[in-house]
Formats: C-alpha cells, sequence, structure tokens
C-alpha cells in the first residue's frame, strides 16, 4: 500500500527549503507558496505533479530521535517551511519549472525568503502507512513468536 496515491516506484520527491526573512510574516509566506502550490496543481497534475505538502517547523526538536545534544526548541520555529512535491519523473519536475505561468510565482515565494532556494531531488526508498489496529495485533504476535 502506498501512502501517496499514485506515487509510481521510480517517481521522484523534490524538498525545497526556505527561511523566511525577519521583515516578512508568516502570513506572507503562506500567502505566496498557495498561489505558486495551486499553479503547479492547475497547469500540471497532466503533466506529471502527483502530489505536495509544505511544513512549517513547530520549534519543537525531538531529544529521543536527536544525536546533537539536547535543544530545547529551534531558533528557525515559524521561519522554516519545507516545500515538498512529489512528481513521476525528473523531467515532468524541470518542465513545470520552465513554465511561464510558474517562474513570476516561484520568484516571489523566493523574494521573501532569506536563503534564497536549492531543490534537492530524491528517490523513493520506502513509503508506507500506519498498520490498523487489527493488522498491528497480527504483526507484534507474529514478531513475537518469531522471536
Amino acid at each position: 500500500m502506498s501512502l501517496i496515491n499514485n506515487f509510481p516506484y521510480d517517481g521522484i520527491v523534490t524538498i525545497n527549503r526556505v527561511i523566511l526573512k525577519p521583515e516578512y510574516t508568516l502570513d506572507d509566506l503562506q500567502e505566496r507558496v498557495a498561489v505558486m502550490c495551486e499553479n503547479v496543481k492547475t497547469y500540471h497534475s497532466e503533466t506529471g505533479f502527483i502530489g505536495g505538502m509544505v511544513v512549517l517547523n513547530s520549534g519543537q526538536i525531538s531529544n529521543e530521535g536527536s544525536q546533537l545534544g539536547k535543544a530545547l526548541d529551534s531558533e528557525l520555529k515559524d521561519r522554516e517551511a519545507l516545500i515538498i512535491t512529489f512528481w513521476k519523473s525528473y523531467d515532468d519536475h524541470e518542465n513545470s519549472h520552465k513554465s511561464k505561468t510558474f517562474q513570476p510565482l516561484f520568484q516571489k515565494v523566493i523574494d521573501v525568503c532569506e536563503n534564497g532556494n536549492e531543490e534537492i531531488v530524491y528517490s523513493m526508498l520506502w513509503q508506507g502507512e500506519a498498520y490498523s489496529p487489527e493488522m498491528a495485533k497480527l504483526a507484534k504476535t507474529a514478531k513475537e513468536d518469531n522471536s
């Protein structure tokens, strides 16, 4: 079962890390990103775009999941966001950025970001969703029986 519906085994994931300039608000970033993402959905849903999400740094740092000390919070809280998109292929993604309708909207997002932009392309290695309560119970039993 895939977590991202219709995501092909050889699809790609792109991640943009953006850090909001101090003189802009989170609303400024959200508005610009929303307009840009709506453009991608409108013009590229038939040319390789599968889906996406935007996540905001909540300020929390997992001490259980971190090995770099025991920080209490992130200094980039409410200033750092990741724009994550899912595509059928690298070429589909690259062609979306060449779109005349996309480039001005993309630039408006970059204008409010202090770090410019670097978009990293990843290949999917694994995806999955949580077990149902019944399946979780069966999985636990199977593991305990095989231990």
